[in-house]
């Protein structure tokens, strides 16, 4: 019975997975892989990190997604003299009650799009820390909880490097996946440029309407317990995590943390596939987006001019795909 219930869960679940794309791809053309991994995040219960150049729609993709599912949200633009008590919100004497009363800062919401996060200085990232890996904040010796749903999307530039601050390793780790935004082809170009010329085709986000509320994506989430995963498949997860830590190119390989989250993320992406079992495939997809941050290179592989997603490419490779 258990078996029949999650099927028809699963047809449910592709419908409204297919009505978030179809909605995404009315304002946004192509990204059809970085939309994936946004909703396979999402789904995996993880924070996600855009990667781009101004002007490939990072935060219009970010904004869109939390527009789409009826839940609170926030945006945070970080900047070089931002404070922690921005973020996470200020205890104010009331001089009625007599009492210290919290006010809450922008990171209160379900979904909360932290823009340009490279730009805050250490003390200002130091605040994500316990937020985004135990979903609660700490005032003053009181500990404030976030709600089930609770995701960070955030954005950087990997051009402009004045005014920037390289992410702390252990806040990277907390990122689910990295995903890089990429430019549009041509193809695509010109159906931006299209669009802009003929506004026929161009939807403004305030007129996005929700098709999925906080409640069914909870309970979508839930699915990916039931989700099947081979035995062979986590010794395949573990052998391409243990690949990251032999290799000569990585100075620093990938945690437990990380092989984890490969797991998460895989079971994730099966679902949107509409499938309850993982494939090697699942997990050949999703593991470059799951390591590329979490590994530091050597500084010869860097000087031979390899990138993270590179070697991180190569080391599964090497690994040999169970049948």
């Amino acid at each position: 019975m258990e078996e029949m219930n999650t099927r028809t869960d699963l047809t449910l679940f592709s419908s409204k997975m297919k009505e978030l794309k179809q909605h995404i791809a009315t304002v946004i053309v192509g990204q059809e892989k970085t939309v994936d991994l946004v909703l396979t995040a999402i789904l995996a219960n993880g924070h996600v990190l855009l990667e781009g150049v101004p002007g490939v729609a990072k935060t219009l993709l970010a904004r869109l997604t939390t527009k789409l599912i009826d839940a609170d949200f926030s945006r945070i633009q970080f900047t070089p003299d931002l404070m922690p008590s921005d973020v996470l919100g200020t205890t104010v004497f009331n001089m009625k009650t007599n009492e210290f009363d919290f006010h809450r800062g922008p990171i209160f919401a379900d979904v909360v799009l932290v823009d340009e996060i490279n730009r805050a200085p250490a003390k200002t990232q130091s605040a994500l820390f316990e937020v985004m890996e135990e979903r609660q904040i700490s005032v003053d010796g009181n500990t404030y909880k976030m709600g089930e749903l609770y995701t960070i999307l955030a954005t950087q530039n990997p051009v402009e490097q004045e005014g920037t601050y390289k992410l702390p390793e252990a806040q990277l780790d907390r990122f689910l996946v990295k995903i890089t935004m990429d430019y549009p082809s041509l193809e695509e170009e010109v159906d931006i440029l299209e669009r802009h010329h003929t506004r026929s085709n161009l939807v403004k986000l305030e007129d996005i309407k929700p098709v999925i509320t906080k409640e069914e994506l909870l309970s979508l989430r839930k699915l990916t317990e039931v989700v099947f995963v081979e035995r062979t498949l986590l010794q395949y997860i573990a052998l391409i995590i243990q690949q990251t830590r032999t290799s000569k190119a990585v100075f620093l390989g990938a945690s437990p943390r990380a092989s984890v989250a490969m797991l998460q993320a895989s079971k994730a992406y099966a679902l949107l596939q509409g499938r309850d079992f993982v494939t090697p495939e699942d997990i050949k997809f999703v593991a470059p987006y799951v390591l590329q941050h979490r590994l530091i290179l050597t500084a010869e592989a860097e000087m031979e001019g390899y990138s993270p997603i590179k070697v991180t490419q190569r080391l599964i490779d090497k690994v040999e795909v169970p049948k």
